[in-house]
C-alpha cells in the first residue's frame, strides 16, 4: 500500500509535520509494506491563486492507485483529489471559530469544511472535542477519532522539585497562549518564567512593568525542546482555544506537573492527571501556580497520573488506528 501525504507549506510552522512525521515512522514500524510519500504546497496563502496553485500541483502528485492522506490546514486541495481514495485530518475549527465577518465565514465553511467533508471518504479528528464541533455544523458519518501520536523521544526524567525558584515553562506565545494572563497571576510569586517563542513589545513591557524573572529563547530544535521539560518544574500551558494540547502530554511524559485550562479538548487530553484552571480568571491562575508549589503530595499525585495518561498516545498504536483507516477506505472503494 503507497501513502501519500500532502502537507501546507514548509514556513506555515512545523506543528502539523511534528505530528506526522512520528507517525509516519510509527506505520512503518507496524507495517514495513507501507509506502510512504510526503508532498509540501508550492504557495503558504490561502487567496484564490494560491489555492489554484496548490490544487494544481496536488492533482500532478496525487496517489491513483493508493491513499492520498491531507495531514491538516489545506483541507481545500481534496477538491483536486476526486475519484481517488481520500483521507482528511481536521485538527481543529478555528478558522470558522474565530471568524466574525459572515461572508468570510461562509466561505470557509464551505471550502474548507463542506465540500472537504463530502468529498473525503474518511475524516480523522484528533479530538473528541473536534469530532463534536464539526458534528455541529455537518452530519457525517465518515469521522474517526484518532489523537496525536506522543514522540517516543519523550521520555521520564524524575527531578527534585525546586521549591526555592520554580522554574515554570511556558511553551508558545501566539493569542491563544495566554501568556498576559500567566504573567500577572505570577506577580510576587518567586519563580522563574521560562517562555519558548517570539515575545512582543507588549509582553515584554508587562514583564518588566510586573518585575518577572524570565528567560526567553524561540526557533528551537526537538532535542533543545524536550531539554526545556527536563529542565522545568512546572508546565504552564492555560491555553484559551486548542485543537489538542500536546505540551501536557510531553510535560507529563517527562514527570512535570502540568496546570492547564479547563476547557476541551484540554481536559479531554490531560486525563485529569493536570491542575485545572480558569484562563480567563488571573486568581484561579495565581491561586493555581502556589497549590502546585506547595503541596508536594497533590504535585506528585498528577505526575503519578500524568504517566500512566501518557499511555493512551503510544506511537505504535496511534499509527495502527491511521492503517486500520486505510484499510478500511480501500475496502469501501473496492466494494464500490
Amino acid at each position: 500500500m503507497k501513502v501519500t501525504f500532502f502537507h501546507r507549506h514548509r514556513s506555515l510552522g512545523f506543528s502539523i509535520q511534528h505530528v506526522f512525521g512520528p507517525v509516519i515512522e510509527g506505520m512503518q514500524s507496524v507495517d514495513p509494506n507501507i509506502e510512504i510519500e510526503e508532498v509540501f504546497m508550492p504557495s503558504m496563502r490561502s487567496m484564490p491563486w494560491d489555492v489554484v496553485q496548490n490544487c494544481w500541483y496536488v492533482f500532478r502528485h496525487r496517489n491513483k492507485e493508493g491513499i492520498n492522506h491531507i495531514s491538516g490546514h489545506i483541507h481545500d486541495v481534496v477538491l483536486s483529489l476526486t475519484g481517488c481514495k481520500t483521507v482528511l485530518t481536521i485538527h481543529d475549527l478555528v478558522f470558522i471559530d474565530n471568524v466574525k465577518n459572515p461572508i468570510k465565514r461562509f466561505y470557509k465553511w464551505l471550502f474548507w469544511l463542506y465540500l472537504p467533508i463530502r468529498l473525503a471518504d474518511r475524516i480523522t479528528c484528533i479530538s473528541e472535542h473536534t469530532s463534536m464541533n464539526i458534528l455541529k455544523h455537518i452530519h457525517t458519518e465518515k469521522l474517526r477519532m484518532i489523537h496525536n501520536p506522543l514522540d517516543p523521544a519523550f521520555n521520564y526524567i524524575p527531578k527534585e522539585f525546586n521549591l526555592e525558584k520554580p522554574v515554570v515553562l511556558h511553551i508558545g506565545t501566539g493569542w491563544n497562549k495566554n501568556l498576559k494572563r500567566s504573567i500577572l497571576a505570577l506577580d510576587g510569586l518567586t519563580c522563574h518564567l521560562r517562555i519558548i517563542g517570539k515575545l512582543s513589545e507588549e509582553m515584554l513591557c508587562l514583564l518588566e512593568e510586573h518585575k518577572i524573572e524570565y528567560s526567553n529563547d524561540y526557533q528551537l530544535t526537538d532535542e533543545k525542546i524536550r531539554e526545556e521539560y527536563i529542565n522545568s518544574d512546572i508546565v504552564n500551558f492555560p491555553s484559551e482555544y486548542e485543537g489538542f494540547g500536546m505540551p501536557i502530554v510531553e510535560g507529563q511524559k517527562t514527570g512535570r506537573v502540568v496546570l492547564t485550562s479547563a476547557i476541551e479538548p484540554l481536559i479531554e487530553i490531560a486525563g485529569g492527571a493536570a491542575h485545572f484552571v480558569n484562563p480567563h480568571d488571573i486568581n484561579s491562575l495565581r491561586e493555581g501556580y502556589v497549590k502546585l508549589i506547595e503541596d508536594a503530595t497533590y504535585r506528585n499525585h498528577l505526575i503519578r497520573n500524568g504517566l500512566k495518561n501518557t499511555v493512551r498516545f503510544d506511537i505504535r498504536c496511534i499509527a495502527g488506528e491511521y492503517i486500520k483507516v486505510y484499510h478500511e477506505v480501500l475496502n469501501m472503494k473496492t466494494k464500490a
